[in-house]
């Protein structure tokens, strides 16, 4: 987050706690829409919900450990690497890149959906990896 001062210089500010825990809930509920639409036999929008949230949740992790809320994807994957020495940082990737390849690329935009179990395994994962940067973004 950023603010101009009145010296017209941009000053960065504290990530607060408040909007970290709205991007983890957003993340929740957005998983809840994923698993509602795969009820519902639509694996397309299940997949495409449950890489929003995934994004939604790196998101969270990015500003809590650098004060900067990303606003593109590739906001969010720079943000990331540049969180990469940490070692459980660097673990956690794994699913947000196979959620933006396999979940965002290939099923919604390519939809190329066809490995169906591989699918609704990365979109029951989600909150697994929800939980896991909710942790190492309170660390």
């Amino acid at each position: 987050m950023t603010s101009a001062s009145t010296s017209g210089t941009v000053t960065q500010q504290a990530p607060t706690a408040e909007r970290v825990a709205a991007l983890f809930a957003d993340a929740r509920a957005l998983h809840d829409a994923a698993l509602a639409r795969l009820d519902a036999s639509d694996i397309r929008d299940a997949a495409e919900k449950a890489w929003c949230a995934t994004k939604r949740a790196a998101d969270g992790l990015v500003l809590a450990r650098t004060g900067d809320e990303p606003e593109k994807a590739s906001d969010t994957t720079r943000g990331l690497r540049s969180l990469g020495a940490d070692e459980e940082v660097r673990g956690s990737m794994t699913h947000y890149y196979a959620a933006r390849e396999a979940l965002h690329g290939c099923c919604l935009y390519r939809a190329s959906c066809e490995l169906i179990a591989d699918t609704e395994r990365l979109i029951h994962d989600t909150l697994d990896y929800i939980a896991e940067v909710e942790s190492l973004a309170s660390a």
